[in-house]
Parts: structure tokens; C-alpha cells; sequence
């Protein structure tokens, strides 16, 4: 499940920007000024920035530019209303990853968000390292000092949107309907156990786990 961040002062625009694509399965919150989408950047990781042009406090040209200071890696999508080709060069030369002009359909940006998820997904994809563990998410494989360790399907995908959202901490609920199939049962203490079974296999001592972190009557926050 993406994390977007919709910066649109337009309330109207921004409320059908949620529904539509929290519809879609995104986990989405909006701000309406410059200065709150780099607060929000600065305090949480995104997958995508949604970002109009024409905002009060900074525009998101300075938004933009700002952003890729800071290092944001997020992939940025700038709305704007005016379609001149000198603005478009602008904004993706700052740092912007493509252009929707408005009006625009709702087809036509699930199917640029889509595409823009797909290829940096795809760009950061690889090896992931904590400790002697490497998680190879191109193969589906986690290995300890070289070692292949047997992880079920179900242990893989969790693992991954644990990492994923590393140092975040995230509900029972919200790992359920990131890591299983739409419409399967899976009540909490079914993400207990699977938890336990993967600080056996990967934590160093399962009795005070490093790495998959327990945070009392909220959920999990993967360390690493």
C-alpha cells in the first residue's frame, strides 16, 4: 500500500484527490500549503508527492526544488492548471518525475501514479542488509552469513513492508491489509505468530529482539 502525500489548496480537488485514491487501495493524506508539504516530507517517508504548482506560502516550484535539497527521494507528480511547455521544463528540471495538466481525467493520473510507482519500485529494488542478514526482495530470498533461511511466503511479504517502512511503527490492522490478499481473514494474533516466527529466524536473540521491535498496544517498528 503507497503512501501519497497530496499538496492541493483546492479543497474540493484535494477531498476527490483522497477519495479516489484511497478507493484505489493508497494510503493518502492531504496539505494545502507549500510550507506543510516540506514539514510532512521532513517527518515521514512517501512513496509519492502529489504536487500542485500554484500554492499559498511557496509554490510548488520552491516546494520542489526544496525537496530535492533535503534529499527527498519520493517521486514527485506536479498538477498545475497552465500547460505552457517553459513550465513543464522547469518543473522537471528541479526534480519533478512528470506533468499532469488540469483538468485531467482520474483514469489518466491512476495510470501516471501507477507508472511512476512501478519504476522506482523497480528502482529500488535489490539487497537490503541489517546485521549478517540480507534480504533479496528480486529473488524472494533472505539469507543469514550467506546461508539461505526457509521463510514462507506470507513471513516474505511481511518482512518486506516491515522494512519498507522501517523505523515506523505500524498496527496489527495496517500489516494485514499491507501483507495479506484482500479479503482474507487474519485476525491479530495471527500477526503475533508470524512476527515470532520470523525474530527466530532472523533476530540474533528472539527473547530480546534488535530488529523487529514490539511497541506495546500499538504494534511492530522493524530497526535495522
Amino acid at each position: 500500500m503507497a503512501r501519497i502525500l497530496v499538496v492541493e489548496d483546492d479543497p474540493d480537488i484535494a477531498l476527490g484527490l483522497q477519495d479516489d485514491l484511497r478507493r484505489q487501495g493508497y494510503e493518502v493524506e492531504t496539505v494545502g500549503d507549500g510550507a506543510s508539504a516540506l514539514q510532512r516530507a521532513r517527518q515521514e517517508t512517501w512513496d509519492l508527492i502529489l504536487l500542485d504548482v500554484m500554492l499559498p506560502k511557496l509554490d510548488g516550484f520552491e516546494v520542489c526544488r526544496e525537496l530535492r535539497r533535503i534529499r527527498c527521494k519520493a517521486p514527485i507528480i506536479m498538477l498545475t492548471a497552465k500547460a505552457q511547455e517553459a513550465e513543464k521544463v522547469l518543473g522537471l528540471e528541479l526534480g519533478a518525475d512528470d506533468y499532469v495538466t488540469k483538468p485531467f481525467s482520474p483514469r489518466e493520473l491512476r495510470a501516471r501514479i501507477k507508472a511512476v510507482l512501478r519504476r522506482f519500485a523497480g528502482d529500488s529494488l535489490g539487497v537490503y542488509r541489517f546485521g549478517n542478514i540480507e534480504v533479496d526482495f528480486d529473488g524472494a530470498e533472505v539469507r543469514r552469513a550467506g546461508a539461505r533461511i526457509d521463510l514462507t511466503a506470507q513471513e516474505f511479504r511481511l518482512l518486506s513492508i516491515l522494512i519498507q517502512r522501517r523505523g515506523r511503527v505500524l498496527t496489527r490492522e495496517q500489516l494485514i491489509e499491507a501483507a495479506w490478499a484482500p479479503g482474507t481473514f487474519v485476525n491479530n494474533r495471527a500477526v503475533d505468530t508470524h512476527v515470532l516466527n520470523l525474530r527466530k529466524k532472523i533476530e540474533p536473540d528472539r527473547g530480546e529482539p534488535r530488529y523487529l521491535r514490539g511497541i506495546r498496544g500499538i504494534g511492530y517498528r522493524f530497526d535495522g
